[in-house]
């Protein structure tokens, strides 16, 4: 499972439109706040792969993550998660969307710092909420109680955390293919994506 194109066949790291990625996108933020969704827009925007990475540990464990919580506990989830992020991120340049709790270990965010651009897909708790209740049995956090509380909680200790990424752009309602269009041109700006000559 390759971030330049295993998923969708573009060139290894080239983007769409002459342009490529100097080095892989990767995007935080709690679970509801759109990873997944903006990232499979982003990359199919930019015609590079893109690689969810609870779905990679789920292939590398060969078992569903709320089945990994269950046997082994969330530190040995950790451990994988941390393992398969160091893995992706060495393949060629693409859109990798990490699970809600991923950044907010020091370690994968030390993986991450410098070899990635981190950008923060920011959510209200109302959407959040909102979209969390549609995947409710495959979140093992939201299974222990109210996820209304749950969200509000993992907001206040993991914001100040996700604001340690290099950028921030704020998620809602807006059409995924727009919050992906913004993220294309953020990543310009930052001269992560460039003219391909």
């Amino acid at each position: 499972m390759a971030l330049g194109g295993a998923e969708n066949g573009a060139a290894s790291g080239r983007a769409a439109g002459g342009q490529r990625l100097t080095k892989p996108v990767v995007l935080v933020g709690l679970m509801g706040a759109g990873k997944t969704a903006v990232g499979r827009r982003l990359a199919g925007l930019l015609g590079v792969g893109f690689v969810d990475a609870d779905e990679a540990i789920v292939e590398a464990a060969a078992m569903c993550i709320p089945d990994i919580f269950e046997v082994y506990g969330e530190q040995a989830f950790r451990d994988l998660e941390r393992r398969v992020i160091a893995r992706l991120i060495d393949e060629t340049p693409g859109v990798l969307a990490l699970g809600g709790g991923a950044f907010i270990d020091q370690r994968t965010r030390a993986a991450l710092a410098g070899r990635t651009v981190t950008i923060w897909l920011e959510a209200d708790l109302e959407t959040l909420v909102g979209r969390t209740a549609k995947k409710r049995g495959s979140r093992p956090l939201l299974m222990q109680g109210d996820p209304q509380a749950i969200l509000a909680d993992l907001m206040a200790r993991r914001y100040p955390i996700y604001a340690l990424a290099d950028h921030r752009v704020l998620t809602g309602d807006q059409p995924l293919d727009e919050v992906a269009g913004r993220l294309a041109l953020l990543l310009e700006g930052a001269g992560v994506l460039v003219d391909a000559a």
